[in-house]
């Protein structure tokens, strides 16, 4: 089977999003060939390097987000008309209220662009021209659009207009023939967004169905990513990808979630429930496995907090929380470990994070001639006392997770690969992963996890048992193994509904699995379908009644 793999922002750079689930993947099917179409998202991450990739990686194509890459084309009169049709009904769409035909609008916009794109050549001077920002003005002050998109001004719409132009690059992208992503078999979107247009487009042109993962709900991460513009283009672009999330939920064959958080906010987004298969996250447990196997060995005294040290953490509430238990259990210490957010933010609650402990609990001393300690120490993974991951986790009895916003929590998985009881706040998928083997409590709610670390801290039949707990259930539902299998039954799932469709420059004569579907060898009303590409029975929405007494290879309806 031939995969065509679709990210934005990750693999097989070294540094972004999806990079190492998507490695496993990759490497965990060796059985499949992958072609790799990969759009990058700045010139940093392009000199940062790529991962090394195994050998049934047989294609990679990348493409900048970054920069455009116009090759000098102008389109003449009739295709600038017709540019202007198909932008006016995107713009439209994008501007007016939530309904179906705004949808069907939206859908003819983008298609339409992504077809002069292929005939005519790139779309960026068209997108950045006045005829593209006078349409966007007229829909704007359209009697449909919203009130806070009608208040928009000339720098809102040469804004949107720029950041409407970056978002539809991959329209642009010379991957849409019959060699490209015409060959393969399935495309496998690693999230929506910009990593599924190329896949529409593949499904629009050579009907290649598509798969679409979600570990982290692209439309939640550009709502949160836009606060710092005006309320206008903030309004504008949620218009556009709330469109585009739908259009892809609607044109996909399956749709994987990574969480049942993640699930939510597909549905409220149009997603079909019937084609939503939660496939939580792989995660590499033999790293782990001294740890859990060991038991509890570091202090029992010790809570442990791991992850990256921003504000959406609330460190803030965990460290009031922790002063509500040292009173209650003076011996108690509190280990976080992990490295500020990137950028100066990071580094300025960093230290912040670290003003606060030193105010609540100045250096104490057993006496006048020892020296005073803090019971909180800020670590990082890689220093003398951490100098692997698992050893941040094999240093305490209970683990904490004080969040305020989560997606699929990883560090708290890693705490159940080692065994070791948890506190956390409920938010994002947290109930989910936990189930029944941790404590969780309100986030912001710094008295409620201080009284949970007690019990905790004063039980420790208690914490063994929902440390073992924890582990059996993370080695049952998170692991890589898990992960890999249930794509590789979703891809023979979708290829077993239609033929693998091969061109003759990639056929070389050897039998292909599910070359012809098995349908096509039995004799009546099943065979009206072989050899045709169509979407699967359980994803169609309102299936067309199949002719009677069809025979064996015959293609009607």
């Amino acid at each position: 089977m031939r995969i065509g793999l679709l990210t934005e922002g990750g693999y097989p750079y070294a540094t972004g999003e999806s990079r190492l689930w998507c490695d496993r993947l990759v490497r965990g099917l060796d059985g499949h060939e992958f072609d790799l179409y990969a759009l990058s998202r700045s010139a940093q991450q392009e000199a940062g390097g790529r991962l090394e990739l195994p050998p049934q990686v047989r294609r990679v194509r990348t493409a900048p987000l970054w920069k455009a890459e116009a090759d000098g084309r102008r389109y003449g009169r009739r295709d600038r008309r017709r540019f202007a049709d198909c932008f006016r009904q995107l713009v439209s769409a994008v501007c007016g209220e939530g309904t179906g035909l705004a949808d069907g609008l939206f859908a003819d916009g983008l298609y339409g662009l992504a077809e002069l794109a292929v005939e005519k050549g790139p779309l960026y001077p068209a997108l950045r021209s006045e005829t593209a920002v006078r349409a966007l003005e007229s829909a704007c002050r359209a009697p449909g659009a919203s009130r806070t998109v009608q208040s928009a001004r000339v720098p809102d719409y040469l804004t949107f207009a720029g950041l409407l132009e970056r978002a539809l690059r991959p329209l642009s992208l010379d991957w849409y023939t019959e060699d490209e992503l015409g060959a393969v078999d399935l495309c496998h979107a690693a999230s929506g967004g910009g990593a599924a247009l190329p896949g529409l487009l593949a499904l629009r042109f050579f009907g290649v169905p598509l798969l679409v993962t979600e570990y982290g709900v692209e439309l939640r991460s550009h709502y949160l990513a836009g606060s710092t513009r005006s309320a206008p283009v903030r309004a504008l672009l949620a218009g556009f990808h709330g469109r585009l999330a739908a259009e892809v939920y609607r044109r996909a064959a399956v749709i994987t979630p990574g969480n049942a958080h993640a699930r939510r906010w597909q549905e409220k987004c149009g997603a079909d429930r019937a084609k939503l298969r939660t496939v939580h996250p792989g995660m590499e447990a033999e790293r782990f496995s001294a740890v859990g196997d060991g038991g509890e060995t570091g202090d029992p005294a010790t809570l442990v907090w791991v992850g990256r040290i921003e504000p959406a953490k609330d460190l803030i509430s965990l460290l009031h929380a922790f002063a509500e238990v040292r009173k209650e259990e003076p011996e108690a210490g509190l280990r976080i470990v992990g490295a500020p957010a990137p950028g100066p933010g990071g580094a300025d609650h960093l230290a912040h994070c670290r003003a606060l402990a030193a105010q609540l609990f100045p250096d104490e001393a057993a006496d006048v001639h020892a020296v005073g300690s803090n019971p909180v120490t800020f670590e990082e993974i890689g220093g003398p006392e951490v100098p692997e991951l698992a050893d941040a986790y094999a240093g305490g009895a209970v683990v904490v997770l004080s969040s305020v916003v989560e997606g699929f929590p990883v560090s708290l998985v890693e705490a159940m690969f080692c065994g070791r009881a948890t506190v956390s706040t409920d938010v994002g998928a947290v109930v989910e992963v936990v189930g029944g083997t941790g404590l969780v409590v309100p986030p912001r709610n710094p008295r409620a996890l201080a009284d949970a670390c007690l019990a905790l801290l004063r039980d420790p039949r208690r914490r063994e048992r929902l440390g073992a707990a924890a582990r059996a259930r993370a080695l049952e539902l998170f692991t890589v193994e898990q992960n890999i299998a249930a794509f590789h039954g979703i891809y023979l799932d979708l290829l077993s509904h239609g033929p693998v469709r091969r061109t003759p420059a990639h056929d070389k004569g050897d039998p292909r699995p599910f070359a012809h579907p098995a349908e096509a060898q039995v004799a009546g009303a099943w065979a009206a379908h072989a050899g045709t590409v169509r979407t699967p029975s359980w994803a169609a929405p309102e299936p067309e009644p199949l002719r009677v007494g069809a025979v064996a290879g015959e293609g009607g309806r």
